[in-house]
C-alpha cells in the first residue's frame, strides 16, 4: 500500500464531517472533482468501499468510520507537531499537555505549577480542565501527556501515581439549620436540597451513590459545572453543597458561607496522576511528572512531621 497523504486524509475526514463532496469541496477549497479522485485512490489503497453514496448525500462505511477515527487522531498529531517546533523555534525547550479535573485545578495545582515552571522556564504547559471521565479517555488515547483525576477513576492499562488527598465538606449559607454544626454525616444532608455538580463528573457519581447507600435520594435543584457557581447557588438560597474545602474556604470568606466537615470516610479522597506510559512520554512531561510525585511526597512528609 501507497503511503498515505494527509491531504487526502483531510478530504475524507471533510467529506465525512459535512456529508457532501461538493460541500467538503467547497470547505477545503478545491474542485469536488480532485476530492473524488482522491476519496477513490484511498478505497483503491486499503481495498474496501469507505463511503456510502446514496441521495442525501453520502456517510462512512464501518470501514470508513475507522478511517475517520485514525485520520482525525493523525490530523490533530500533525497540527500539534507544527505548532510545538514553531515554539520551538521561539526558544521553548519542551511542550507538556495536561489535563486536570476541577478539584486539581483549583486546589493543587496552581503552586505546584509556579514552583516548576519557576525552574524550568523553557517549557511550556498547556492545562485543561475536564470531567475525569474525559481525561482518563483522552491520555488513553494520546491526547494528553499527564491527567489528574479522583482515585476511584481507573482505566486497565494506565499508570497511575499518587498526587494529593482532599477532603469534602458541606457549604451552606449562614441561616442553614445545619450551619451551627462543626461535622456530621452526610445523610442528615439528605433532608435539604442540594446544588449539584454536572452529572458527568466524579463527584457528582460519588454522593449519588453516598445517597444510594444511605437509603436515600438527593433532592437537586439544580446542576452547574464549576464549584464557583455551586457556591454561589448555595449563597442565594437553592440548597446545601460539598465542595473540597480549599474551594470551600475561599468562597465561605468571599461569601460568608459556612463550612461543615463531612464524618464520612468517603469524603477524604485521593488524586492520581494518570500516565499511559511513563517510558514514552517526552522528556518535558517526565520532568513535570517527578516534580508533581514529588511535590507529593514533601506534602506527606511534613504533614507527618
Amino acid at each position: 500500500m501507497k503511503r498515505i497523504d494527509f491531504n487526502s486524509m483531510a478530504y475524507f475526514v471533510a467529506v465525512c464531517e459535512t456529508g457532501a463532496i461538493a460541500k467538503a469541496a467547497e470547505r477545503e477549497h478545491i474542485v469536488a472533482s480532485a476530492i473524488s479522485k482522491r476519496l477513490a485512490e484511498l478505497e483503491a489503497d486499503f481495498g474496501v468501499p469507505l463511503l456510502e453514496r446514496g441521495a442525501r448525500g453520502v456517510k462512512p462505511t464501518a470501514a470508513g468510520e475507522a478511517l475517520l477515527f485514525h485520520a482525525r487522531t493523525v490530523l490533530r498529531s500533525v497540527d500539534r507537531l507544527h505548532a510545538e517546533l514553531s515554539e520551538y523555534a521561539q526558544g521553548v525547550r519542551g511542550h507538556v499537555r495536561m489535563h486536570a479535573n476541577i478539584s486539581a485545578v483549583v486546589e493543587f495545582l496552581p503552586e505546584d505549577l509556579r514552583v516548576f515552571m519557576a525552574n524550568n522556564e523553557g517549557i511550556k504547559i498547556d492545562l485543561q480542565e475536564h470531567l475525569s471521565a474525559d481525561i482518563l479517555r483522552a491520555v488513553e488515547e494520546g491526547r494528553t501527556d499527564l491527567g489528574v483525576v479522583s482515585a476511584s477513576d481507573e482505566v486497565e492499562g494506565l499508570e497511575y501515581f499518587p498526587y494529593r488527598q482532599d477532603e469534602l465538606v458541606l457549604v451552606v449559607r449562614p441561616d442553614h439549620p445545619l450551619a451551627a454544626m462543626r461535622e456530621t454525616g452526610f445523610a442528615a444532608s439528605l433532608a435539604y436540597d442540594h446544588v449539584g455538580l454536572s452529572q458527568n463528573s466524579s463527584l457528582y457519581t460519588l454522593l449519588e451513590h453516598a445517597a444510594a447507600e444511605a437509603g436515600l435520594t438527593r433532592r437537586l435543584r439544580i446542576h452547574v459545572t464549576s464549584f464557583d457557581a455551586l457556591c454561589r447557588m448555595v449563597d442565594v438560597g437553592l440548597g446545601v453543597g460539598v465542595v473540597p474545602r480549599r474551594v470551600g474556604n475561599f468562597f465561605a470568606s468571599a461569601l460568608g458561607l459556612r463550612l461543615v466537615g463531612l464524618t464520612d470516610v468517603w469524603a477524604k479522597r485521593n488524586l492520581h496522576i494518570v500516565v499511559r506510559d511513563v517510558a514514552s512520554l517526552p522528556a518535558a512531561a517526565r520532568l513535570l511528572l517527578d516534580h508533581l510525585v514529588r511535590a507529593d511526597a514533601e506534602v506527606a512528609v511534613s504533614a507527618e512531621g
